[in-house]
């Protein structure tokens, strides 16, 4: 299986079977790996949807993929035990309608009017990772306010934030490949979090490259 793993900094990314493989020609934040049964290519997207979408996009075109897969970080937003979670569930946070009662959340590509609509996108099922199942919400933003972490947490029934993983999906589900991810917390989605972030970005990205190891492992 070909395997094409994206993260959006090269922290994330490097921790992932740290030091093998080979530079993929023309991508120098890219790299080939054969291991774990699988041809990986692991690379370094740049942060946001559109960075994520591009360089996979790009990626699957010259070199068609089995699998798209996220590794790397994320603020947790909900009362989920754990620190390293399997992404079941995918959503968009910032696709939707401004109105004057509030944001109103649309499934990307929707038409955003009248009753809101949001679909979450479905990943892979776990292969057995052990890790907690999560709900992603992602968009554009870094999020370090703890009233609008309630408001996507009560709002879309989810468990992290991050600004990436909700592209990926939606890309696969439109180039009818599968999608799985895993992500690990570096902070609350407060007032601390940018600090946080810095402070926990090295621990966190290792934890969720040892559970992506894992379930790479097991396809």
């Amino acid at each position: 299986m070909r395997i094409i793993l994206l993260a959006a900094l090269p922290e994330e990314a490097d921790t992932f079977l740290p030091g093998s493989g080979t530079i993929l020609d023309g991508w120098p934040a890219a790299r080939r790996v054969e291991a774990l049964g699988h041809e990986i290519i692991v690379a370094v997207t740049g942060i946001g949807k559109v960075n994520l979408t591009t360089v996979a996009a790009t990626l699957h075109a010259r070199h068609p993929a089995d699998l798209l897969a996220i590794t790397g970080t994320a603020g947790k937003i909900s009362a989920l035990p754990g620190d390293c979670f399997y992404l079941a569930h995918a959503i968009q946070h910032d696709y939707g309608a401004e109105r004057p009662t509030g944001f109103v959340h649309f499934t990307p590509g929707l038409v955003p009017v009248g009753p809101s609509i949001i679909d979450a996108y479905v990943a892979l099922p776990d292969p057995g990772t052990g890790l907690p199942a999560a709900r992603v919400a992602s968009g554009d933003a870094f999020v370090e306010c703890p009233d609008h972490a309630r408001f996507l947490s009560e709002g879309l029934s989810a468990d992290v934030v991050d600004m990436e993983t909700g592209a990926l999906a939606q890309f696969a589900t439109l180039a009818g490949l599968p999608w799985a991810g895993i992500k690990a917390t570096t902070d609350d989605a407060n007032q601390d979090s940018a600090g946080d972030f810095r402070a926990n970005l090295a621990a966190a990205s290792a934890r969720a490259a040892a559970g992506m190891e894992g379930l790479i492992g097991r396809l």
